[in-house]
């Protein structure tokens, strides 16, 4: 039993990231409407509910440990979507409306310092991301108003090319970064935004290593060797992120981790061999929480987190690198990036 204790004590005092999920889809009609949706539609419902619906509401995030969560904005995954920067301020919107009501549990940060500020208060830190760059309609200069916003890290494409970049489900053209896109990446780092590649095709990524000063992050992307499917990286990826002093939250997604049955214990393998690769400065959390359609046996709600430290006490990582993989990786990079 003495593990059980010490698990329980790790994950307690250390600050939990979860880089990505798409919590705030649910709460949009537009988004959960589609007969074809995989979004559950919890438009009349508050985060502040604790309810079964999806993975995520703000009593469960605090069951679960989690002391700062990123939420991700985005327009439809369509190739043309509609009104992507108003479905994108809407989304902002609910975000603002669900901070102010549950204010006292709750506060939105925008930089390293105020996550720390509302983890000594016992607040959950909650954070903006844009998933998917058609919500600027080709403005650049419109990142500028997202920043003001509390947005701090940006995906320049999801799944489906846009004007900046082609993601992974259009990887037949081989295209990397437009013009745009370029333009769109000096913008970030003028701005002090991080840049997340996950979604973004492999000729893309390249670009942006070639392009980049600063550590990037892949917000919710696994590795490529243990289960090849293309939203995960490959080692040459991984190697060329660590080099950037960047960070890869673990998503939970069951067809990112294994081909055929996916548990907890599958995520963890993934851990193992990123660890190997580059050791264990480069690694995080990034669920995808609310925007995968099921889940891996023994991560079904943000309530399981706890388990994954156990896991990783099970095979034996000291506490310091539990801590680095639960959010202190991630905590650096936002302190370098975003002050």
């Amino acid at each position: 039993m003495g593990y059980l204790l010490d698990y329980l004590d790790i994950h307690r005092e250390s600050v939990v990231v979860d880089t990505h999920c798409d919590t705030l889809k649910c709460l949009l009609e537009q988004f959960t409407s589609h007969k074809d949706s995989m979004w559950e539609d919890r438009s009349g419902s508050s985060l502040s509910e604790r309810t079964s619906l999806g993975h995520i509401d703000f009593p469960r995030l605090k069951d679960g440990g989690v002391d700062c969560q990123i939420f991700a904005i985005s327009s439809e995954r369509s190739r043309t979507p509609a009104y992507p920067l108003r479905t994108a301020l809407e989304m902002i919107v609910r975000f603002n409306k669900e901070c102010r009501q549950n204010s006292d549990s709750v506060t939105q940060v925008k930089n390293y310092r105020e996550i720390l500020e509302a983890n000594e208060q016992g607040k959950i830190a909650a954070m903006l991301s844009i998933e998917g760059a058609d919500v600027i309609e080709g403005k650049v200069e419109l990142l500028q108003i997202f920043y003001d916003l509390g947005v701090r890290i940006v995906g320049l494409v999801h799944s489906l090319r846009n004007q900046l970049a082609d993601g992974v489900t259009d990887r037949r053209t081989e295209g990397g970064l437009s013009q745009l896109g370029i333009q769109a990446l000096e913008e970030l780092e003028k701005l002090g935004m991080i840049l997340d590649i996950s979604h973004i095709n492999d000729k893309g990524f390249w670009d942006v290593i070639e392009q980049t000063n600063k550590p990037i992050i892949a917000s919710h992307s696994n590795s490529r060797k243990v289960c090849d499917h293309p939203r995960n990286m490959t080692d040459e990826m991984i190697e060329a992120l660590a080099e950037t002093g960047g960070v890869m939250g673990m998503n939970f997604a069951p067809n990112f981790i294994h081909p055929d049955i996916a548990t907890l214990g599958g995520l963890v393998d993934h851990i193992d061999y990123i660890v190997d690769l580059v050791g264990p400065d480069h690694i995080g959390l990034g669920s995808d929480f609310d925007g995968i359609p099921y889940t891996p046996i023994g991560l079904e709600d943000v309530t399981k987190m706890p388990a994954i430290t156990e896991e990783l006490v099970k095979r034996e990582y000291s506490e310091e690198d539990i801590q680095k993989i639960l959010g202190e990786n991630h905590l650096r990079v936002f302190k370098q990036v975003i002050g």
